[in-house]
């Protein structure tokens, strides 16, 4: 019997490409009631037509929030009877969260600890909560506020562990091919209107997954996490101008802009630093950074002994499996965007 069966499960930013991923892999199970939470009501009403003409045994099982992570009351209002909560609502966009870095904080930031202490108030059973590589030595605004984000993240599971109802959990994974806002989508627009694609440097790499593992990296966070524990899947990287030839082998060849990079962007990703592979269990096909434990009182830690405060080397783009053009077509090829676009039949 699933742990899902019978429950309420809400996820936040649940009209994004992770949510309606998850709503592939729960909708037919026994799941009782899945909740939308988010502030775009367009694409609410997106989603509610397409389930009632895609799913209309199960498009009842969905409900809709209008509401902001900002905004603690929309979350209290959407929160009662909640069993489980999947938190993917965040500022996502490294260009704009540059600009507006505020705005990532009121999100990322704010956001995440509005609802965190409304889900201990609510004795929510489990929160995952999803951040981003660029968490790991950030750079930009964008993972800076992930940062801080699973900082709160940390903080408040260990204040949820001492009250003992709700375990809170954060996972931490590269670049997911074909959501929203990625360059996949980019590439096979500008090739189908005739224009070159535009890369930023063909030297930079990044992980590569696509939205099943990502889904499916949630999961294994939800069946196997203690308080405060962060996962992350090991997972392919490529080159982004491998990626690109990878792009163009499929839909064809319309040439290459190289236009630089734009603000905020690293040449390499980092899934794991260095200290957190000290606190690093291997799961087979995910690693899980275990909750560091101690509290305020350093000298009874430090005082004696030798403390080692760092691995060799952190887990990065750059030093995981690299695919080669062959391998990165093979990936892409996994995701359902792709598919899609090769038969003609994604309407946008």
């Amino acid at each position: 019997m699933s742990a899902f069966s019978g429950a309420t499960l809400m996820i936040t930013g649940g009209t994004g490409s992770f949510g309606n991923t998850v709503l592939k892999h729960f909708l037919d199970t026994d799941i009782q009631q899945i909740r939308i939470f988010s502030r775009d009501e367009k694409k609410q009403d997106d989603m509610r037509h397409e389930l009632q003409a895609k799913h209309p045994e199960t498009a009842g099982k969905v409900k809709f929030y209008i509401g902001d992570v900002r905004d603690q009351q929309s979350i209290r209002d959407a929160m009662s009877g909640v069993d489980y909560i999947f938190h993917a609502a965040a500022l996502k966009q490294v260009p704009s969260c540059e600009f507006f870095p505020m705005q990532a904080v009121k999100t990322n930031v704010e956001g995440t600890d509005n609802l965190l202490h409304m889900a201990i108030d609510a004795k929510v059973k489990k929160v995952v909560c999803l951040s981003t590589d660029k968490a790991a030595y950030p750079i930009n605004a964008m993972g800076i506020s992930k940062a801080m984000m699973e900082h709160v993240i940390f903080a408040n599971a260990r204040v949820a562990a001492e009250k003992g109802d709700t375990t809170i959990c954060c996972t931490r994974y590269g670049n997911v091919m074909c959501s929203r806002g990625s360059v996949i989508p980019l590439f096979i627009d500008q090739i189908q209107a005739g224009n070159p694609i535009t890369i930023t440097d063909p030297d930079m790499t990044r992980f590569l997954m696509n939205l099943d593992e990502a889904v499916d990296l949630v999961k294994f966070a939800f069946e196997h996490a203690n308080p405060g524990d962060l996962f992350i899947q090991k997972a392919d990287a490529s080159t982004i101008g491998d990626l690109a030839k990878a792009v163009q082998q499929l839909f064809g060849d319309t040439g290459t802009n190289i236009i630089g990079t734009r603000h905020g962007e690293k040449l390499f990703e980092t899934l794991m630093t260095r200290e957190e592979r000290l606190r690093s269990e291997d799961m087979g096909g995910y690693y899980r950074v275990v909750a560091d434990s101690r509290d305020l009182n350093y000298d009874k830690f430090v005082v004696n002994g030798e403390v080692q405060t760092m691995a060799d080397k952190s887990y990065t783009s750059h030093n995981t499996n690299r695919l080669d053009i062959d391998g990165t077509v093979k990936k892409i090829l996994t995701t359902e965007y792709v598919q899609e676009e090769l038969k003609g039949t994604r309407h946008n």
